[in-house]
């Protein structure tokens, strides 16, 4: 039986912890935060996309960073064991469209209770409001255990770090575990906010429509000729500029050119009909409404926030009689239907980002046990790794097939 301390109780380290003592070892979990699970909390706009339920080959293609370095890990403890864990521990779940596994109750804090009585079952110390300052051994390639900010050591035969990265800060993700990382000799990647809001440049147009909420409809985002991004899905208008599912999932695609230069959106807001089938259905609208003012007349075709905006970017002024529209303009309201143009300028922040993009490099870890090649006893897993995946539930699977592992290598 080994004594294994375990930085962090978010996800990836209360998997960690119950995969340790599950194979028997003593097992600590120090936490900086008054409560476990403080990120889980806030996933899923508290609900808690725990996992996705698609298949493994399919799960593994929504991985965006270092994909193979996930292969044993993932195998190891799949989608489907992560549901089987939680089923076993009493959460019962439901799938969503794309495949998403959320709690039947629709409460992040179900899916954290379950983890916290599991750990105590299995008879894992919590201590909660213990920073770690630093890993004891690290320097010399043996991790020996920790030692907090007051002062006290916690000696250890391993020592699993779960800090998480630099998103949603307020949760207590403040990089401890990259300083730890590099305290040890360990290269740490460039890390920036990733499923993250995008701030456009056309500012009133977004603040016309700010709030408004678009479902069936087709991003496309281009560098100059190149195609970046270009999905189906879910969106929303805000102040700075757009959100949601799609636009989240876009800005992992993007950042690198991001960097460089602003990038043009469009947004098809009628993708299921073809330019020709949109031009039909106005032809029948206008043609029940001759004597209606335009803005009347298409208010069956778009949302009430759209319908200024959308006349204003053709050209139309919207008193203007239905029976005075010319085919030009005509033209112009399906151009705007079909690739409304926006011109985005920069990601949001950290305190925004749903994760962190870089971290610990993953060619300094052992795959199948999240084992530091460099420190012995030292492990990684989690979002403080340089791995990360598109919304829909996939991040947290990582944080329990990393976790697990790691927990589970321990000899």
């Amino acid at each position: 039986m080994s004594k294994v301390v375990v930085v962090g109780a978010g996800a990836a380290g209360m998997m960690a912890a119950i995969a340790a003592a599950e194979n028997g070892h003593e097992v600590r979990v120090l936490e900086q935060n008054e409560k476990a699970g403080k990120k889980i909390y806030i996933t899923g706009k508290g609900r808690c996309n725990l996992t996705n339920a698609c298949d493994v080959q399919e799960f593994l293609e929504h991985v965006c960073t270092n994909r193979k370095f996930l292969f044993s890990s993932f195998y190891g403890f799949t989608n489907e064991d992560a549901m089987g864990f939680f089923e076993r521990c009493g959460l019962k779940m439901k799938t969503e469209r794309g495949e998403r596994v959320f709690p039947v109750s629709d409460h992040a804090s179900d899916v954290i209770a379950v983890l916290v009585r599991r750990m105590k079952e299995l008879g894992v110390a919590i201590e909660y409001n213990v920073k770690v300052k630093r890993i004891l051994g690290a320097g010399e390639g043996v991790a020996r255990g920790v030692e907090t900010e007051n002062g006290k050591r916690y000696l250890a035969d391993a020592v699993i770090v779960c800090t998480g990265g630099f998103s949603y800060q307020s949760t207590g993700s403040t990089g401890d575990g990259y300083r730890f990382a590099k305290e040890a000799g360990h290269t740490v990647t460039d890390r920036s906010p990733s499923l993250v809001p995008l701030e456009v440049r056309e500012l009133d147009t977004v603040q016309a429509l700010q709030g408004l909420s678009l479902k069936n409809v087709s991003l496309r985002i281009q560098d100059g000729k190149k195609v970046l991004f270009e999905e189906f899905g879910e969106m929303m208008f805000t102040h700075f500029g757009i959100t949601g599912p799609l636009v989240l999932t876009a800005s992992t695609c993007i950042q690198k050119q991001l960097k460089e230069h602003p990038l043009t959106a469009w947004i098809d807001l009628k993708p299921a009909l073809s330019r020709q089938q949109l031009d039909a259905r106005f032809l029948r609208e206008f043609s029940t409404g001759m004597n209606k003012q335009i803005r009347h007349v298409i208010s069956t075709v778009y949302p009430s926030k759209l319908v200024p905006v959308i006349l204003e970017k053709s050209g139309i002024d919207p008193l203007k009689v239905v029976n005075g529209i010319t085919k030009e303009e005509r033209s112009a309201l399906l151009d705007n239907t079909k690739a409304f143009p926006l011109t985005i300028t920069k990601l949001r922040g950290w305190n925004e980002a749903v994760i962190t993009r870089g971290g610990v490099a993953v060619k300094e870890i052992s795959p199948d046990t999240m084992e530091s090649k460099l420190v012995k006893g030292l492990y990684f897993a989690g979002e403080v790794l340089d791995t990360d995946a598109v919304t829909g539930g996939f991040n947290l699977q990582i944080a329990w097939s990393t976790g697990h592992a790691a927990g589970a290598g321990i000899i």
